[in-house]
């Protein structure tokens, strides 16, 4: 069987040479879901969590893939469950750090194990230049992407295989797992493995990733060197202003985690350079830019999921350039579940300037415990996206809002944001526009309204409505796409 995996996982690159142009990365279900090629090494046997003896845990390295000819990647999952009673039905999947320890729940998901006995599933990962083995893997992925043109040798699709074979690996410990219900969270690159997962296998049946790319791709063109001019000047000018002292709503501390971000995500991607020298076209690196992310890219499969019954809910940030895209997102699929945070950044260095980190807000971790209480056991509703109309008057300057439910709502808060000629997507700008906010008011059943009043009438202004929703003892937050209105 193990030998059978790995031929699986290879076929296609064992004709990639002769592909012609780029594909993106497939799963082969079968194999994924193949229990006997985890190559399971236990680490640590199920025992008492040290922290809490009604809590059981065990520590396992499992192969997640032969991703090519001879290199395995390898992986450590913590598993946890009550330590007594029926096998747990219901699954959560996430993830934690590469160390070869026993990862320890927090927030959400170590409320859902103790009050609703939900296993957990966290399988450690990373970026790939500090996977092991170090210094090799993501020269290697580069190298086969270049030579194939094939996207499963690209970070977004080890990750979501990685949240894959760990629920592999938890379904094979059939005396503490059986799940009838699996939902998968993450940020950043996990929500990348959390969306990937949920598209690939049908195992999942719900998903909630946080600060990850939903339509367009995270932080740019995957291929370097494709930016726009604009976007590269507008970044240079940038920095040369934090430089030179200038208040453009950004630390002078900022430079540096800014650039040494950019360094970092250019280490797991090719460049236009190399692509060249491989004999790629223009169109082919264009294609790339896209499609190595396609697996993640949940837009493109919302048919597909709705007919599996897969429930999803994103909570994003407005101000985070690994997910643009929200105003595409807000015109296209206006009804998706989602939590626009106002202002809200990635993860990264507080002297970057991002103080307000989504992933780290408390209402973020709440809504896993909600949207976990309604999927799981239909204990709270989920709250259907806010249908939003909008008037600008030009005489007065302000913005009218209307907010409308399909039933009636009965919403603890309900609040207006907005920000004006917000610097484009992929800027580091972007990341700093600041937001104001005004209660809306309500005006009859399931119907809110608000206005912002400007100053003076701006170029376009961009805007969502928050709204928190109070149910059996959760508290969901979430929010209207987010929308913009031209005033000139």
């Amino acid at each position: 069987m193990k030998r059978l995996f790995t031929l699986s996982l290879f076929l296609a690159c064992s004709a990639a040479p002769l592909l012609a142009e780029v594909v993106p990365g497939k799963f082969d279900m079968p194999s994924v879901r193949d229990a006997s090629t985890l190559e399971t090494r236990v680490i640590e046997e199920w025992h008492p969590w040290e922290k809490d003896a009604t809590v059981r845990q065990k520590l396992v390295e499992i192969t997640v893939c032969e991703w090519w000819p001879g290199q395995k990647v390898r992986m450590p999952v913590t598993l946890l469950a009550p330590a007594t009673g029926a096998p747990c039905r219901n699954v959560l999947v996430g993830n934690t750090g590469m160390v070869m320890k026993a990862a320890a729940p927090s927030g959400a998901m170590l409320r859902l194990l103790k009050q609703n006995g939900v296993g957990l599933v966290l399988i450690g990962m990373t970026t790939i230049d500090a996977m092991e083995p170090l210094g090799k893997l993501d020269v290697g992925m580069k190298e086969h992407f270049l030579k194939s043109k094939d996207a499963r040798f690209t970070p977004a699709w080890i990750w979501g295989l990685s949240d894959m074979r760990a629920l592999t690996a938890a379904i094979a410990e059939k005396e503490v797992f059986q799940p009838t219900k699996v939902l998968a969270t993450g940020g950043s690159k996990r929500g990348v493995a959390t969306a990937a997962a949920g598209i690939a296998d049908e195992r999942f049946t719900a998903i909630l990733p946080v600060v990850a790319p939903i339509i367009d791709s995270p932080g740019g063109p995957y291929v370097e060197g494709l930016t726009p001019k604009e976007i590269t000047d507008e970044n240079i000018r940038f920095l040369a202003d934090l430089a030179a002292g200038k208040d453009i709503g950004a630390p002078a501390s900022a430079i540096e985690p800014l650039v040494a971000r950019d360094k970092i995500r250019a280490a797991e991607r090719i460049t236009v350079e190399e692509a060249r020298g491989a004999g790629w076209t223009a169109a082919e690196m264009k294609a790339a830019s896209t499609l190595a992310w396609e697996v993640c890219r949940t837009t493109n499969y919302l048919p597909a999921l709705k007919a599996r019954g897969v429930e999803i809910f994103y909570n994003q940030g407005s101000n985070d350039n690994v997910s643009p895209g929200l105003r595409e997102l807000g015109r296209r699929f206006p009804s998706l579940p989602i939590y626009v945070v106002p202002g809200g950044q990635h993860g990264g260095a507080k002297t970057a300037g991002f103080l307000k980190q989504v992933g780290s807000l408390p209402e973020v971790d709440e809504n896993l415990f909600a949207f976990a209480q309604h999927h799981f056991f239909n204990t709270r509703s989920l709250p259907a996206t806010p249908k939003v109309t909008q008037h600008w008057d030009s005489a007065a300057h302000k913005l009218e809002v209307t907010v409308t439910f399909p039933e009636k709502m009965d919403s603890a808060t309900n609040d207006l944001w907005w920000t004006t000629n917000r610097h484009a997507d992929y800027t580091f700008a972007m990341e700093y526009d600041v937001w104001q906010s005004t209660p809306l008011r309500r005006t009859g059943p399931a119907t809110f309204a608000g206005e912002a009043v400007l100053p003076s009438a701006p170029g376009a202004v961009d805007f969502v409505t928050v709204h928190q929703h109070v149910e059996n003892g959760s508290t969901l937050t979430f929010s209207s796409p987010l929308l913009r209105m031209e005033t000139r």
